[in-house]
């Protein structure tokens, strides 16, 4: 898909989602406000399409390094991340893209090397392929975002961002199963199932170099 349609989609749908979840997003911040205080909003540097750093923003999910009690609800349903559309509308991050990384997270992983730059061809998401699913290697998130971006189309898009408000709705869990059962049955993506290990990578995310994905 091409800016000319990425960036519209984007816009729309961050107003549209801002629109739409005003009122949750109201009831998260008296919430947060009430049980825990200021602030309400998590930031943080992360790294956007060209690793061009940018402020992500969050509902503040912990307090002293520990979940808060609204923070684990937030984070069940993926409610933490609503903010994340004023990045979409600003242009810091697209609706679809790959999860959107600290520099450290990107050292631990073991991305520097020129063979992952195709990861930042592209603005990272507030949803997409690899974070729907849910991978439990380095390697497999590497192979997710290069396949998400080599099929990457509106259509592609849409669906993803619906399977998005599944996780709003059932939370994370219940979802990604159902997700992982639907993308199964896809022969155009392969490996995605949480539930298979890949034999060739460690089930953790540890530094793995790029040509293994």
């Amino acid at each position: 898909m091409s800016n000319r349609l990425k960036r519209p989609f984007d816009v729309i749908g961050a107003i549209g989602g801002l629109v739409f979840f005003a009122p949750v997003m109201a009831a998260i911040a008296v919430a947060i406000l009430l049980a825990d205080g200021r602030p309400l909003l998590f930031r943080q540097t992360r790294l956007g399409r060209g690793r061009r750093p940018f402020t992500i923003l969050k509902f503040r999910t912990m307090r002293n390094e520990n979940v808060t009690g609204i923070g684990r609800l937030l984070r069940a349903t993926g409610l933490d991340e609503l903010p994340q559309l004023v990045n979409v509308f600003r242009g810091n991050l697209s609706a679809v893209g790959p999860r959107p990384l600290t520099e450290a997270d990107v050292v631990r992983l073991g991305w520097l090397d020129a063979a992952c730059d195709f990861r930042w061809s592209v603005s990272p998401g507030l949803t997409g392929l690899a974070q729907l699913v849910g991978t439990r290697s380095a390697s497999q998130t590497l192979a997710l975002d290069r396949r998400y971006i080599a099929r990457r189309s509106l259509g592609f898009d849409v669906q993803l961002v619906a399977w998005s408000f599944l996780i709003n709705v059932l939370g994370k869990t219940r979802a990604r199963r159902i997700i992982s059962n639907r993308l199964d049955t896809d022969p155009s993506i392969c490996a995605t199932s949480p539930r298979r290990e890949d034999p060739a990578g460690p089930t953790t995310d540890r530094a793995r170099p790029c040509r293994d994905a």
